[in-house]
């Protein structure tokens, strides 16, 4: 028997083609007869026309209770100039309901020629709080302009404090996948400085090279200090940018997760991050992701040695750097982090005791051996000159490959990590 009072409407990954209005006639009973019960709404993994669109926006404008939203991957096989006005009923319906404080666009192909709807939605809607933009296409354009949005819907949030609304700060950033580059990073550092109660961003694999990353970090996250989830993965530090990670660490004495594999943070970056973490200012750091960074024994020494200062450290991921899997220092930091596990008692509720990703060090399989004469003492100022030496010749290399891999097509492949947040926090109700 159904639910005389549904709170979830789903629609998920059944594969329709919803072209018109009477293509939705069998599927939407629950939002004709429940307008005021249902808080969730699933339209993912569908294919929605410029009809079906128009004619599902006069439903969901009536939804009082509609806290959070799933868009993603809703528009495949449909052509470029049905998706703005698409997306514009529907983002225009959900503008009007005033609970709604979670929308997922996830692996939906949007650009400069569908970012307009997008502006005016995440400009206004007063409530949001969890926002994913994962795999996109966005670009550097399109991705400044989406910051410019967030940053007056910070304005818009305050002025409407001011006149007495009790109003959400924004907490959660998805946006990676994005070809965001260099070229956003001014507008996307305003957007922070501006939502600055922000505390999870996610900005992986964005194209993003070390004066981007420093900008970022330096003139945006920085002013963050609840960041509790900081995940760059997959975009260029090298030292200039590792120098101003660890020069902002200290500013989040919440963070929990700090996510910076491959990023090629190099021996010297990845050791000022570990010293920065050992001064202890960073007590509830749970996760490192450190994996393919070119860490060298000296840098995971520094890790190991910072765990010790991290008394809630129970996952460090180093796989795909360069140093021996028999190292002594990786062996103790093992011993560490299995201790902690097996006395872990109700310390860590949201934490699977039993998922083996989730606690200790990832399995060393992919290591690079380190190169001896590296390990040699040297004078101070000869080390100096010649590192820098190699993090301009890393540089160097890592922009031509970057060139290349930007001059690849945009996957459409969905990131089931940022899908599994999105969803944990859809389903979160806030008393």
């Amino acid at each position: 028997m159904a639910d005389p009072n549904p709170t979830t409407f789903s629609l998920r990954n059944r594969a329709l083609k919803l072209n018109t209005a009477a293509d939705l006639t069998p599927h939407i009973q629950p939002l004709l007869q429940s307008p005021t019960t249902i808080t969730s709404l699933d339209l993912s993994g569908n294919t929605i026309g410029v009809e079906a669109a128009a004619a599902l926006a006069k439903l969901l404008e009536t939804q009082s209770q509609l806290r959070d939203a799933n868009l993603a991957d809703i528009f495949t096989g449909r052509l470029l100039h049905e998706i703005p006005e698409a997306l514009s009923s529907l983002l225009g319906a959900l503008l009007k309901c005033e609970r709604l404080e979670t929308i997922n666009l996830n692996d939906n192909a949007f650009g400069l020629n569908t970012v307009a709807p997008l502006q005016s939605f995440l400009s206004q809607h007063l409530p949001l709080r969890h926002l994913y933009l994962n795999n996109n296409g966005l670009g550097p354009a399109a991705g400044t302009l989406i910051a410019e949005s967030l940053t007056s819907l910070a304005a818009r949030k305050t002025e409407a404090r001011q006149a007495g609304h009790d109003i959400p700060d924004l907490e959660t950033v998805v946006c990676g996948r994005n070809r965001l580059e260099n070229g956003s990073m001014p507008a996307w550092s305003k957007a922070f400085q501006a939502n600055d109660k922000v505390r999870t961003v996610k900005m992986v694999q964005n194209g993003i090279r070390p004066p981007g990353i420093s900008a970022l970090l330096g003139d945006g996250l920085a002013y963050c200090a609840e960041l509790r989830v900081l995940d760059l993965q997959d975009n260029t530090f090298t030292l200039p940018a590792s120098r101003v990670l660890a020069s902002v660490l200290l500013k989040w004495a919440e963070l929990t997760e700090l996510a910076v594999g491959d990023c090629l943070l190099g021996s010297r970056g990845g050791k000022l991050v570990g010293e920065a973490l050992a001064k202890g200012g960073n007590k509830g750091v749970e996760v490192l992701r450190l994996q393919f960074n070119e860490l060298d024994a000296g840098a995971v020494q520094s890790f190991c040695d910072a765990a010790k200062s991290l008394p809630r450290l129970r996952r460090v991921e180093l796989n795909g750097n360069k140093f021996s899997e028999e190292d002594g220092h990786v062996e103790a930091l093992r011993t560490l982090l299995s201790d902690r596990k097996a006395g872990a008692g109700d310390r860590y509720p949201d934490v699977d005791g039993e998922d083996g990703e989730a606690w200790g060090v990832d399995e060393l399989d992919e290591l690079e051996e380190d190169d001896e004469d590296e390990d040699e003492d040297e004078g101070e100022g000869d080390e100096d000159v010649e590192d820098d030496d190699e993090v301009e010749a890393e540089e160097e290399k890592i922009l031509k490959e970057a060139d290349v891999a930007e001059s690849e097509p945009v996957s459409q492949k969905q990131d089931k990590s940022v899908d599994d947040l999105a969803e944990v926090l859809g389903k979160t109700e806030i008393k």
